[in-house]
């Protein structure tokens, strides 16, 4: 019988997981730091979404064969530890492409069309008591005949872009910044960053990627650019974010990931004064149709590992 253990098991508590082998599940709702490799304990296989399991906790449990990544993310796995410990590690990628996408569009085009300044006005009751059959304010732009700069052409990246050209705008996809040549398919870094009027992030966080766009990237954008980031945090430098927007450099912004999370009360981003600005809690990925895909492809990860042939391995 396979013993595993689920790390933090309330990240997706509405589904009941099953595997056909025989196995004892352990459910933890969410593992403390200082408790993991205790955890780990007498366990072959570990589930985890956000726990970090370090080197440490490895190390501390030589019966672990397999940590399975209940995400596309691994990073809060130490990937070179577990190489050299022979524990294989999977994720499960693809799962979020059309809700992450969407998301992305459902903020860009609210962004355009100001639904964040326009919508209080209204529950404050300014229409109501206006003397005219609408009240105005902030410009509003159409989607048609603007461009909207991506960086990362992966499956999320590639399909928002579609969305974007079935509403009539035009699409370039950012080289990697500093980058001696341009391939085919993409456009220089510094032509997209001047020339867009809405920047979406779909990447990746690494040494290379983190704070890509800061105060001097923002400097160069279009006056009235509109950010998006629905990828990592650290992506787009949160303070400089939150400086261009009050400063009105920025024509609105939507993030739906932050730097640390949950945030803390600091954040500049979670500031009331930002304007044109939506943030969402980490939820782009959360349709229903995307998890219910996601616990599919988890399963099937740890069903495979067992038949002896593993699948999806990032390691």
């Amino acid at each position: 019988m396979k013993k595993i253990v689920f790390l933090d098991q309330g990240t997706l508590s509405r589904f009941k997981l099953d595997f056909n082998f025989p196995y004892e599940l352990t459910n933890i709702d969410n593992c403390p730091k200082d408790e993991v490799a205790k955890a780990l304990e007498g366990h072959e296989i570990a589930i985890t979404n956000k726990v970090v399991i370090d080197r440490a906790a490895m190390v501390a449990n030589p019966q672990l064969k397999l940590i399975a990544v209940a995400a596309t993310g691994y990073n809060v796995v130490d990937i070179a530890a577990a190489k050299e410990l022979g524990i294989m590690v999977c994720n499960v990628a693809g799962y979020s492409t059309t809700a992450v996408a969407e998301h992305a569009f459902m903020m860009m085009i609210s962004l355009m069309h100001r639904l964040p300044l326009y919508e209080p006005r209204m529950r404050d009751g300014e229409w109501q008591r206006s003397e005219f059959f609408s009240i105005f304010g902030a410009p509003i732009f159409e989607l048609k005949g603007k461009t909207l700069g991506i960086f990362g052409k992966g499956s999320i990246g590639s399909q928002f872009a579609k969305y974007a050209q079935s509403f009539g705008m035009k699409v370039l996809f950012s080289e990697r910044q500093n980058a001696s040549e341009v391939r085919e398919g993409y456009t220089p870094f510094e032509e997209v960053l001047t020339s867009s009027d809405v920047y979406s992030l779909h990447a990746p966080l690494t040494p290379e990627t983190k704070d890509m766009i800061s105060e001097a990237e923002i400097a160069r954008m279009k006056d009235d650019v509109i950010l998006l980031n629905v990828s990592r945090g650290g992506l787009i430098n949160e303070a400089a974010l939150a400086k261009a927007l009050r400063e009105g450099r920025v024509g609105g912004a939507g993030v739906d990931v932050l730097t640390t999370e949950p945030p803390k009360p600091d954040n500049p981003l979670l500031a009331n004064d930002l304007g044109n600005f939506i943030i969402t809690p980490h939820t782009a990925f959360a349709s229903e149709e995307a998890l219910d895909q996601l616990v599919a492809l988890l399963m099937n990860n740890i069903n495979q590992f067992v038949a002896g042939k593993p699948i999806n391995i990032v390691n």
